[in-house]
């Protein structure tokens, strides 16, 4: 993996070739995501298939049934001695996001950016516990994806909660 000496490092690693985006296009989504923080930095990203995604979920969260996506910020400092800091670990579950993708009537590409981009603003420590939180996460979402051509996520399926 090439890259210069500030641009943030994404580590792809996928036992998973349906539906899945390329490495670059990963990479790409990441970095923007990550912005400034991103420099000198580095991240993993595993994409798992739908018996592992439930695997992880079950042990991390609680939860047993898999998961769109989970992230796993790394403590402060540096890791191994490099120079660059981790970020963290992010773990995207493909068949989820597939199905997401076709409940929602979004495009596939769409849907990876989104969950990449949310992603990563996890281990930059933006969240969603509360209404205000939501609302600023949603926003740098937004700005992001808008970089790619990727429409507001969250309009779709505000729209489909709200006909339940």
């Amino acid at each position: 993996m090439s890259r210069s000496s500030t641009e943030l490092l994404v580590e792809v690693r996928s036992n998973v070739r349906r539906g899945v985006p390329s490495n670059l296009r990963i990479s790409r989504w990441a970095r923007a995501a990550a912005g400034a923080k991103g420099r000198n930095a580095e991240l993993a990203l595993r994409i798992v298939g739908a018996a592992e995604g439930r695997r992880l979920n079950l042990l991390w969260r609680g939860r047993d049934y898999p998961t769109n996506v989970l992230s796993f910020p790394a403590p402060s400092g540096t890791r191994g001695g490099r120079a660059s800091r981790a970020l963290g670990d992010i773990v995207i579950c493909a068949p989820i996001v597939v199905r997401e993708a076709r409940q929602q009537d979004k495009r596939l590409d769409h849907h990876w950016a989104h969950l990449v981009v949310h992603g990563v603003l996890h281990l930059l420590g933006h969240d969603h516990d509360n209404e205000r939180e939501g609302e600023r996460m949603e926003r740098r979402e937004r700005r992001v994806l808008a970089e790619f051509g990727v429409p507001d996520p969250y309009r779709i399926s505000s729209s489909i909660s709200e006909s339940r």
